[in-house]
């Protein structure tokens, strides 16, 4: 078990930040690096059909080794990472033995990774944990569901008398940027369901998730000398922040949770003449998602009724649905996610994914696809950490998972 930490190590010295802005697929060429090297070990292995397309999509397969009808089961993680943070030269540190006090991430910059903000550290007391060394994210998201796969895989095929069927694997791009299903191929994959193992703390079980859409903002102003500015002035950018003051100010990531949406402003750029802004709009039942993004339009009308038309230029788009919908009359694959945790000794945590994933996408495309944790927390960001031991564990619920089946 002890491969799964090498591999995770390793995996996350590789630079995989996902770029909105790119046009090219994948967005970054650091993604395809790394599924050169995943599909070089993948192919020592053993691993039959290894292929990597041009976009940046890598499959294999494990094949059946008994008579037996089992279904085949597809196992996916994303090899990108956020543009959130900071995602080059990665320095993991080990904390060995965690002894439930402050952890120094960064002596420099006096960078505490504390159970004070971070309550949930507790329950990893005397486990050993991965932190970022205070000045990057980590890359659990996803690259510790990437060696969970391939460590169980590997498991599987040196120890043939652990009967199976066919397992499917796919390392995909561009998730992080709701791109990771979009070259996807349902048919060449060709699995009955699947699982995402991209989820946090051990034990977490998803098969619902926000319904998510982007609104993309232009504020035109008009911009003449200050000293001159009376009644002739048009400060795009005070335009922006009314259009933000017109929202629910507490209907914000900072101050929702569970089922509640939120707008979120994301990005802002702008000078007087002209000001960009970037939200995401996010709900888990589509009807209140359309009454926010209503709500947009209505204070882009508003708007352009006061200071003149053309002055907001409103766009969104649609991102993802609530899988919820296309898991329900397959509830099984959740039921059998369930009984692997229990046979591995965990207590399954049922909760609402508070962002989207590729398996929302895949689910609705024909694939049933919920989500299985990685052991990860705090992702996105500098206090980013996974426990060791929940990575065996995530290794062991695979496991159990496709003993499950081939018990069925």
């Amino acid at each position: 078990m002890q491969k799964v930490v090498e591999r995770f190590l390793k995996y996350v010295s590789f630079d995989t930040t996902s770029n909105e802005e790119s046009k090219s697929v994948p967005s970054t060429s650091g993604q395809l690096v790394l599924a050169r090297e995943l599909k070089r070990e993948l192919t020592e292995l053993g691993l039959k059909d290894v292929s990597l397309d041009k976009n940046g999509y890598l499959m294999a397969t494990l094949p059946e080794n008994t008579e037996k009808n089992i279904p085949t089961i597809g196992l996916i993680a994303h090899m990108d990472t956020s543009c959130a943070a900071e995602g080059v030269n990665i320095k993991p540190n080990i904390v060995r033995n965690y002894d439930g006090e402050d952890i120094l991430l960064n002596k420099e910059q006096n960078l505490i990774l504390s159970p004070k903000e971070f309550p949930e550290l507790s329950k990893y007391i005397g486990q050993d944990l991965i932190t970022t060394d205070g000045t990057t994210l980590l890359g659990a998201d996803d690259k510790a569901g990437i060696a969970e796969i391939i460590t169980a895989a590997e498991h599987l095929i040196k120890h043939p008398e652990i009967p199976h069927g066919a397992i499917r694997i796919a390392f995909t791009p561009d998730e992080e940027i709701s791109r990771g299903t979009d070259y996807f191929d349902l048919e060449k994959f060709n699995a009955d369901f699947a699982y995402t193992i991209d989820g946090g703390e051990l034990g977490e079980l998803e098969y619902e998730n926000f319904n998510g859409a982007k609104a993309n903002i232009v504020i035109n102003g008009r911009s003449v000398h200050t000293g001159r500015a009376k009644d002739r002035m048009l400060n795009s950018m005070r335009v922006a922040m009314e259009f933000d003051s017109m929202l629910p100010q507490f209907e914000i990531p900072e101050h929702t949770e569970g089922y509640e949406g939120f707008f979120h402003l994301d990005k802002i750029s702008g000078r007087v003449e002209s000001t960009t802004m970037m939200y995401i709009i996010r709900d888990f039942e589509k009807s209140r998602l359309e009454v926010r993004k209503n709500r947009m339009h209505k204070v882009a009308d508003y708007l352009n009724d006061k200071y003149g038309e053309g002055t907001v230029v409103l766009e969104i788009v649609d991102q993802y649905s609530n899988m919820r919908e296309a898991i329900e009359p397959v509830i099984h694959v959740v039921e059998d996610a369930k009984k692997a945790m229990g046979m591995a000794g965990i207590t399954p945590i049922v909760r609402p994914i508070r962002g989207g994933t590729d398996g929302a996408r895949l689910s609705f495309k024909g694939l049933p696809t919920p989500n299985i944790f990685t052991g990860g927390h705090n992702f996105h960001g500098r206090y980013e950490y996974i426990s060791v031991n929940s990575m065996y564990k995530a290794v062991e619920v695979i496991l159990k998972l496709i003993e499950v089946y081939s018990l069925n």
